[in-house]
């Protein structure tokens, strides 16, 4: 994922509505206890595509229930794509986006894969920009809270006919975002689904398709019927590697006769190529860490973790950053990373990350980029 930086995009013209934000003191007691995914803020971006105009009519208005006809193509064939990224509060009253250009890049990329025009970089960019200046009060204060973001692009051809769609409606809106997992930081005891798969190779597994969510949550609910907080992947093929857990990239830490080693599952076209996984292979790196991309057995991590050759592990992704495991479990059993609590190169790969979001740390490689300060 190697991009170049790019500030978020300003040349593009908005169609701007009018807007009654909600009072003061509504949006504070939002912002006291946000909870992710529940709330949402005042505006939101749209913009159509049609084949004979291309991108166009870029708004920011209300944020407001979508009028859909019940033949529109997207509910019957599954022309959907998303992505999601954080607004951070910065310690002088900022706000900034973190490595933006990187979820442009995948949502064109996820677009191209379920044959949908790609909304341009710079579009992506400019409308993340309108959005935050139009709500830039509903980014949060303290406690690492974010403003989470979510852009969505859908088929809206009304028409039940089973080709790809001639009009798309891209959609940006926002919510405000405290902890992902109830209880914080803490160690997740997780699920090894051996039954079922996320994706095929090439399947859409390497793009922020809706469908790849929607198929994999029968799985997530067995794995909390079994007390567990998420889910384990396995390969499509031998259901034996180790790819996602739930909907996050996966980590390992091996001890070696030099020293601690980072493991990942190497990127195919069953698992996508996150962001904060991005992220977290250079942030080891600089630490003098060596990462290595490969294969990963489940016996191996099994073994490893009653062994102590494999001394933690952790999931990765935007709505939780770091997410330490503790425990794993299956129908054979389970076995418990070290002491069932967060390793330290989880919380310290977590705190660096933390640190350069919310602009607490220098920031060497640009991946941050400021889109509203206080005038």
């Amino acid at each position: 994922m190697s991009v170049p930086p790019a500030p978020p995009g300003e040349a593009l013209e908005f169609r701007r509505l009018t807007v009654t934000p909600r009072p003061p003191s509504q949006r504070a007691a939002v912002l006291a206890a946000p909870v992710f995914g529940r709330t949402f803020t005042d505006h939101m971006v749209t913009a159509r595509y049609t084949e004979e105009a291309g991108w166009h009519d870029f708004t920011v208005g209300p944020f407001q229930d979508l009028p859909l006809s019940p033949a529109t193509s997207v509910l019957h064939y599954g022309q959907a794509i998303f992505e999601g990224l954080k607004a951070y509060r910065q310690p002088d009253g900022s706000v900034a986006l973190f490595r933006p250009e990187l979820n442009a890049v995948r949502f064109a990329a996820s677009a191209a894969r379920i044959a949908m025009p790609p909304l341009p970089r710079p579009a992506f960019l400019a409308s993340l920009r309108a959005l935050l200046e139009a709500d830039h009060a509903w980014v949060p204060d303290g406690a690492d809270r974010t403003l989470y973001l979510r852009p969505l692009m859908i088929a809206t051809d009304p028409a039940v006919v089973a080709t790809a769609s001639g009009g798309y409606l891209f959609v940006l809106f926002a919510s405000p975002a405290g902890a992902y997992f109830d209880g914080g930081t803490r160690a997740l005891r997780v699920w090894v689904e051996r039954d079922r798969v996320r994706a095929a190779r090439g399947g859409t597994g390497a793009a922020k398709f809706a469908g790849n969510y929607g198929a994999g949550l029968l799985a997530q609910k067995l794995a909390r019927e079994h007390g567990c907080d998420q889910v384990i992947w396995l390969d499509p093929e031998r259901r034996r590697y180790v790819e996602e857990l739930g909907a996050m990239n996966l980590f390992l830490v091996a001890r070696e006769e030099s020293g601690d080693v980072l493991l990942t599952p190497p990127l195919s076209d069953s698992l996508l190529a996150g962001v904060t996984r991005d992220s977290i292979i250079d942030l080891a790196r600089d630490g003098g860490m060596t990462v290595r991309e490969e294969p990963i057995a489940i016996e191996r991590w099994r073994d490893g973790a009653r062994d102590g050759g494999i001394r933690e592990a952790f999931a990765c992704g935007t709505a939780v950053a770091v997410a330490p495991i503790g425990r794993v479990d299956d129908a054979t059993g389970h076995f418990v990373m070290g002491d069932g609590r967060p390793g330290p190169v989880a919380r310290t790969l977590g705190q660096r990350l933390l640190d350069l979001q919310f602009g607490r740390a220098e920031d060497t490689r640009r991946w941050r980029h400021t889109v509203w300060k206080a005038s």
